[in-house]
């Protein structure tokens, strides 16, 4: 890679690192493991840096990478350690806990969904991603991307226990 190719690749890094860091949270809820996918990810888009630049939409490309490398990771579960003993986390106290217990609830509830499924919901609603951006992105037809987000929401709804259609009442 020239210089050139190298401080672009690095500016792009350096202005997508957190958002993919958070991606890859919600993706497999452990820090560590989101550290890991993404530097699998950047591994990767590094080596292919010439065509990823040149992509129409690199970020759904990184994304796209990024996912895939959390499908993959879960298909190998016997390669990952396994945490024993867990650390509780601090509150901030500027966020009200409320605000962190419902995130908290929902990140469990997000948990809860098959991979497959929470990768969907995970790229369309965190990522804001279109039908097609999503089913690019994980290489399955826009058609199983609208039938996922369904039952993924479906499921949350059910795992909430919020009703999932309105019955001529507002939202509760």
């Amino acid at each position: 890679m020239n210089r050139r190719d190298e401080d672009e690749y690095r500016e792009f890094v350096r202005v997508r690192l957190e958002p993919l860091r958070r991606t890859a949270y919600l993706l497999c809820r452990d820090w560590h493991t989101a550290d890991d996918l993404v530097s699998i990810t950047l591994g990767k888009l590094y080596r292919h840096w010439r065509r990823v630049r040149v992509a129409e939409n690199p970020d759904a490309y990184v994304r796209g990478v990024l996912t895939n490398a959390w499908l993959d990771e879960r298909r190998r579960p016997w390669r990952r350690e396994r945490a024993t003993d867990e650390l509780p986390d601090q509150p901030d106290a500027a966020v009200p806990t409320a605000d962190l217990a419902d995130r908290a609830a929902l990140l469990g509830l997000l948990h809860e969904l098959p991979p497959g499924r929470r990768a969907v919901i995970v790229l369309r609603f965190y990522c804001d991603l279109s039908v097609a951006e999503t089913a690019d992105a994980l290489g399955v037809s826009p058609g199983t991307v609208k039938s996922q987000a369904a039952r993924g929401l479906a499921a949350l709804r059910a795992l909430a226990g919020t009703p999932s259609s309105r019955s001529g009442k507002e939202w509760t």
